[in-house]
């Protein structure tokens, strides 16, 4: 595979597809992955940025920072997307925590490769990459003039996020496949796709504070 990176796969065109249905005549497993790409546009990406924490936001929340290895993180609040974009551009791209992240989504790439070929994830990671880059890109200007962001940065941060948390929860589908012992619902990236889904923005854990927009 060239290159697994859901940050530029997002950036290609729409995948045909009659491409993806000949593969997923052929391979199965590819048919929850496309239910996941198609059903992206029904989340409510981005929609209760900066509120207080709904309990299952809390939920997320806690499963996500349990299945990272920081059960003890205090969940912080941010009031303002400035505020959000600092706590991103501050995030150590060798942080514990997102090492932690990294290594799983390592994991995960390589359990979907014991039951799919690389061509065929590849273009699966290409389509839910495309789908969340098309309904989160959409809501982020949406919010953006709610909350007047003018800062095109803050918002390519933003559908950046939402778009990787998206791929890595489709590989986490094939993983399953892969190893029945990996319980999808409780599983990391399972947890950070909610997040969005509930409208809100995991931006970084740092020390022991988790930042949510």
């Amino acid at each position: 595979m060239n290159d697994l990176n859901p940050l530029d796969d997002a950036e290609d065109e729409a995948l045909d597809p009659e491409l993806f249905g000949e593969l997923e005549r052929e391979i199965p497993l590819l048919f929850g992955v496309r239910k996941l790409a198609y059903g992206l546009s029904a989340f409510s990406w981005f929609a209760h940025l900066g509120e207080e924490p709904s309990a299952a936001v809390r939920l997320a929340s806690s499963g996500y920072l349990d299945r990272l290895g920081f059960p003890e993180a205090d969940l912080a609040i941010l009031p303002t997307p400035e505020d959000a974009a600092a706590a991103a551009e501050t995030e150590g791209w060798a942080s514990p925590a997102w090492e932690a992240e990294e290594l799983v989504r390592a994991e995960v790439i390589g359990r979907a490769l014991e039951v799919v070929s690389e061509e065929a994830l590849e273009i699966a990671i290409k389509l839910v990459g495309a789908k969340a880059g098309e309904s989160a890109k959409l809501a982020m200007e949406e919010e953006g003039a709610i909350w007047d962001i003018e800062d095109e940065a803050v918002k390519t941060l933003a559908v950046g996020a939402a778009v990787q948390a998206a791929t890595s929860a489709a590989l986490t589908l094939l993983a399953v496949e892969a190893d029945p012992e990996i319980e999808l619902s409780d599983h990391l990236f399972t947890h950070k796709l909610k997040l969005f889904e509930l409208g809100r923005w995991p931006v970084s854990v740092v020390g022991q504070s988790f930042s949510l927009f």
